[in-house]
């Protein structure tokens, strides 16, 4: 019997250090971003600027260009995202506006009367309005875009405001690359420094966008949409299969499925758009939960696809690879705990050895995301928060990942201890503040 229990401990100790061993390596790839950042950003962002230079032909020869707004119970918020796309500058006759509204609340009546409000000023406004949530956002999107001809969607979460000028610059990538998927632009911030939840998603989400996205673009990786903020191409949805609803997670799967197909994407660091985040820590670690499950099933589903397929460069499925593995942070990270402990227990002489491996892990986890954190401030801000403040930030940040790993730990037991239910989108509230 003890033979057999020092044996079920080493066992352990050996899946917590194998996956120690992997966390490292996620972690590490955040730095190694930011090494390839710094080695290309002069030349990402000289080209960048080029394009931003194609000019635009007259009135007359622009393209029409759809503004799909997604919206489910928002409230006052919608009617500032839908006159804030009705101010973007683009011939009038060639901007559309569609809601695509599912609510089951009074903002549907809102809905109808903004739209109306702004058809009696001349502009091309349609709420569409389902009586059910069919695939979430991506069936809305599916469903909208079969009720227009025209090839260019602009798609904007119903807090997003973009400038008057987005269209003006973004639809000039399309005529210096016209095989573009999609223009992503760099989300801003409305509320970011609201209180200390708000400033640590300032700071990680200028890390995503300004050295993961960024980077990812110059590199030539995979550039996943980040559901917001762009510009999509008809032709490079339909080749990806369309918007489908089986995933809360729409945008990563549409860019992965037309990746496969040889469709590539622009991303501009210098196009912002500010929307608004989430301000109490309830609702963000739901929409923390919400990305993090739909990453997981869309690596699922494109890992077989991506090994399989006989169009890519090994160099190419090394890149996506690497980041569809990015979602086995947090179940490695469980299994890595759980182990850990049974091990801990199990034997513990073994314990200042799992500790040893733990404490190394940490510390290399946290310089990693450090760096990888002050970098994307110091690119987007120009490292205008000062290293005390930042220290602060950072420390609510690793409360943050202890906070959504505990939640998933919860999430996945409940899971397990009750029948399977269809997948649902649980949107984040917006406020309008």
């Amino acid at each position: 019997m003890m033979a057999v229990v020092a044996f079920l401990a080493l066992l352990l100790a050996a899946v917590f250090g194998v996956c120690c061993l992997l966390l490292a390596a996620f972690i590490g790839s955040l730095l190694y971003m930011v090494v390839l950042h710094h080695r290309l950003r002069h030349e990402g962002l000289e080209h960048e600027e080029g394009l931003l230079r194609t000019p635009l032909p007259a009135d007359s020869g622009l393209p029409h260009v759809v503004v799909q707004i997604p919206s489910f119970n928002e409230g006052p918020v919608l009617r500032r995202g839908v006159e804030a796309a009705a101010r973007l500058d683009w011939p009038r006759d060639k901007l559309h506006i569609q809601i695509l509204d599912d609510s089951t609340d009074e903002t549907a009546e809102l809905a109808r009367t903004v739209a109306a409000e702004l058809r009696d000023r001349g502009f091309d406004v349609v709420a569409l309005q389902r009586t059910d949530r069919s695939g979430f956002k991506g069936g809305a999107l599916h469903e909208a875009m079969q009720q227009t001809p025209h090839d260019y969607f602009a798609i904007f979460d119903v807090d997003y405001v973009p400038p008057a000028d987005f269209l003006r610059r973004c639809m000039r990538v399309f005529l210096a690359e016209p095989d573009t998927a999609f223009v992503q632009a760099r989300f801003d911030f409305l509320n970011p420094h609201e209180n200390a939840l708000t400033e640590m998603q300032m700071v990680t989400l200028d890390a995503h966008l300004g050295i993961e996205q960024a980077t990812r673009y110059w590199a030539g990786h995979p550039l996943p949409f980040n559901g917001t903020c762009g510009i999509w191409q008809r032709a490079a949805i339909e080749a990806g299969g369309g918007w489908k609803g089986d995933t809360v997670t729409e945008d990563l799967d549409l860019t992965y499925r037309g990746w496969v197909k040889g469709w590539r994407a622009v991303f501009l660091t210098s196009v912002a758009v500010p929307g608004e985040l989430p301000a109490d820590t309830g609702t963000w670690l739901r929409q923390q939960q919400r990305w993090q499950d739909g990453f997981r099933h869309v690596s699922m589903r494109m890992f077989p696809v991506i090994l399989k397929s006989r169009d890519m460069s090994l160099a190419a499925k090394g890149a996506a690879l690497l980041h569809l593995c990015m979602s086995l942070n947090q179940p490695v990270l469980l299994v890595g705990v759980v182990s850990g402990l049974l091990a801990g227990l199990l034997a513990p002489t073994l314990v200042p050895l799992l500790l040893a491996a733990l404490i190394l892990t940490l510390v290399w986890v946290l310089a990693c995301a450090t760096t990888f954190l002050r970098a994307g401030h110091n690119f987007i801000r120009d490292g205008e928060m000062r290293p005390l403040r930042f220290a602060v930030v950072l420390l609510r940040f690793v409360g943050g990942q202890v906070a959504t790993v505990v939640r998933s730990l919860f999430v996945h037991l409940r899971k397990a201890a009750a029948p399977p239910k269809p997948v649902v989108f649980d949107r984040t509230p917006k406020r309008g503040n």
